[in-house]
């Protein structure tokens, strides 16, 4: 089974998506198998996260911030100066991920969630694909 979801971001932050993604893995009935997710996106990822104490992820958003700073030293910047930062963002991030399928849920830990991050300030529509193996 394979569904795209269209997600609306505020702008720059991570989003959690995990319930979206549980909703698909629902909808396919496996009891056992494998949950790919991929964004169709160079300007946002995917990550796997601390989902209970949000100081975790505003901490993460701080050094990505300070070690990709918004600007216009780069050379690629047509969508303004926070295009090339988003797309460098995104190498240093993931645009895939394999979640185990165990007993018809998502074989995530305690404290995990799966998150969209918006490296864009501005508010965009991602489309994210996920395919369940079973």
């Amino acid at each position: 089974m394979i569904r795209e979801l269209t997600i609306q971001t505020p702008g720059r932050g991570l989003h959690e998506i995990t319930r979206e993604i549980a909703g698909v893995v629902r909808e396919a009935g496996v009891d056992a198998g494998l949950c790919t997710v991929f964004i169709r996106h160079t300007s946002a990822s995917l990550i796997i996260q601390e989902n209970a104490d949000p100081s975790a992820r505003r901490d993460l958003e701080r050094w990505l911030d300070a070690h990709v700073p918004d600007g216009t030293a780069y050379e690629h910047t047509d969508e303004g100066p926070d295009d090339m930062p988003s797309h460098i963002r995104s190498v240093l991030t993931a645009t895939s991920l394999g979640i185990p399928v165990m007993n018809g849920q998502l074989a995530l830990g305690t404290w995990q969630g799966i998150y969209l991050w918006e490296h864009r300030l501005a508010a965009h529509t991602r489309r994210v694909v996920v395919q369940i193996l079973g």
